[in-house]
């Protein structure tokens, strides 16, 4: 079969390849490229792999471009890389791998096409277009990958079980490819999976959160949250999560199974938002629950302050994860949030609880609100639309009320420093008492948010302390 060159790959594939022949080194391009064009999803990796030199390559190619490219060489990995346009092209001489059992890091020595080919984790990524004059365009295709993208079938080109145990990571690629592609893993390949889940462990967790984070960004996450769990692989990677899974029943009474109300949330989350720690916030809202749940007679089943212990959960998984501590405030502020709108639209809503809200949650209000709103999982079309109408007033009560006192991203007029300057007082419990006294009369709409009505109550409720302003 004759791959399709587009125009737009026309010159950088010619370039490629007459470098390639005058260095003598057979090339070719493979992997996720040939993949993604074939599928016609939009790809800016372009793997290459010659038998031969990858870093002479890459910089025969650098010079025969125009403009020349800059050529970034990484000499312990044998590769080198450039960009050209909106490309990140790599460059790798063809390899062949042999492992121990007690490391995922292979011995890598100079191989064929083919050997590159066997090392490949899927079929789907082992297909490779030749970029030289004999057969140029030309797709080489050793184990049937082109018939496995038709069947939309993830299948190691391999053994799997060898294939899983050499690089454990691939378990988790597997699952990570099904949810972004929508394809599914063949049962032998997915039974491999299950059977060596527990070589999972040495894998680096910076690695494993790599394809977490893919997967969440996938447009149906809970494909790959699912088969993480029917793998036995949650239970590794996430164990807080798969600590939800199931459904007890006590009295004729059940809960929901937490694990799969989880999943749907985070797919209701994904058709609004492409916001990776939204995606992550709406994973673990509802973490605390298996820490929390308690039967009670009148009741039934509860979860109470499932939200404050999810949001002191938060951490834990993102050290594990090596996730950036400053998205953990941010996913933390949202678990421990996600309740609080929910009490809002079930009463009369006060003023002062909207204020509350709005100064809590600051500028993310509104991925709050989008995370309330893809937290609605019931099968029903009119509770749905219920719940959603509920939330649409409670977000025009909050325009109003921001409109009015400008509390997103607010401060209160009155500091520390003021306080401590004011008093003659150094810093101390008193300090934090006069402070909260204020802003709890501007959220309380006792007092308008004004530097002089907040320097008032500031005066008023030091004298309840026996504090006096100094004499200037």
């Amino acid at each position: 079969m004759i791959f399709q060159i587009r125009d737009d790959e026309r010159k950088i594939f010619e370039v490629i390849g007459q470098a390639a022949g005058a260095l003598g080194f057979p090339t070719y391009v493979v992997g996720g490229y040939v993949r993604d064009r074939l599928l016609a999803r939009p790809s800016k990796d372009l793997d290459i792999v010659c038998v031969g030199s990858g870093i002479e390559l890459a910089k025969r190619v650098g010079d025969n471009l125009h403009p020349r490219s800059r050529v970034t060489v990484y000499k312990r990995f044998g590769t080198a890389a450039l960009k050209h346009r909106d490309l990140e092209i790599e460059f790798v001489g063809a390899r062949k791998e042999s492992y121990r059992s007690d490391s995922r890091k292979p011995t890598v020595e100079s191989g064929t096409l083919s050997d590159d080919q066997h090392r490949r984790d899927f079929t789907i990524n082992a297909l490779a277009i030749s970029l030289n004059d004999r057969d140029y365009g030309t797709i080489i295709d050793p184990f049937n990958g082109l018939e496995d993208l038709e069947a939309k079938r993830i299948v190691t080109p391999l053994e799997p079980g060898k294939t899983f145990s050499d690089d454990p990571l691939r378990m988790l690629r597997a699952i990570r490819f099904a949810s972004q592609l929508g394809f599914r893993i063949d049962p032998v390949t997915f039974q491999a999976i299950k059977d060596h889940r527990e070589r999972i462990k040495i894998i680096s967790w910076e690695r494993i959160a790599t394809e977490l984070n893919k997967i969440m960004l996938s447009s149906a996450p809970s494909v790959g949250l699912r088969l993480l769990d029917a793998s036995g692989l949650l239970a590794y990677v996430l164990p807080e999560l798969a600590a939800l899974r199931g459904v007890e029943s006590r009295n004729g009474r059940k809960h929901k199974d937490n694990f799969i109300h989880t999943t749907k949330v985070v797919d209701n989350l994904a058709d609004r938002s492409n916001d990776l720690w939204l995606r992550w916030a709406a994973l673990l809202h509802d973490i605390g629950k298996a820490k929390t749940k308690r039967w009670e007679a009148d009741a039934g089943w509860t979860f109470h302050a499932h939200d404050a212990v999810g949001e002191r959960m938060v951490p834990k998984i993102f050290r594990r994860l090596r996730l950036p501590n400053d998205r953990q405030k941010y996913v933390q502020k949202m678990v421990a949030l996600h309740q609080r709108p929910i009490s809002l639209t079930q009463e009369e809503i006060s003023d002062s609880a909207v204020r509350r809200i709005l100064f809590d949650a600051g500028e993310d209000i509104d991925d709050l609100m989008t995370l309330c709103e893809s937290d609605i999982t019931s099968k029903n079309p009119n509770k749905v639309q219920r719940y959603l109408d509920n939330y649409g007033r409670l977000r025009e009560r909050m325009q109003e009320i921001e409109e009015k006192d400008h509390l997103r991203n607010w401060q209160p007029p009155i500091t520390g420093e003021l306080i401590m300057e004011t008093f003659g007082i150094p810093p101390s419990r008193q300090v934090g008492q006069i402070k909260d006294g204020v802003r709890e009369a501007i959220l309380d709409g006792d007092i308008p948010n004004e530097y002089d009505a907040a320097y008032n109550k500031m005066v008023e409720v030091a004298a309840a302390l026996s504090l006096h302003p100094q004499a200037k």
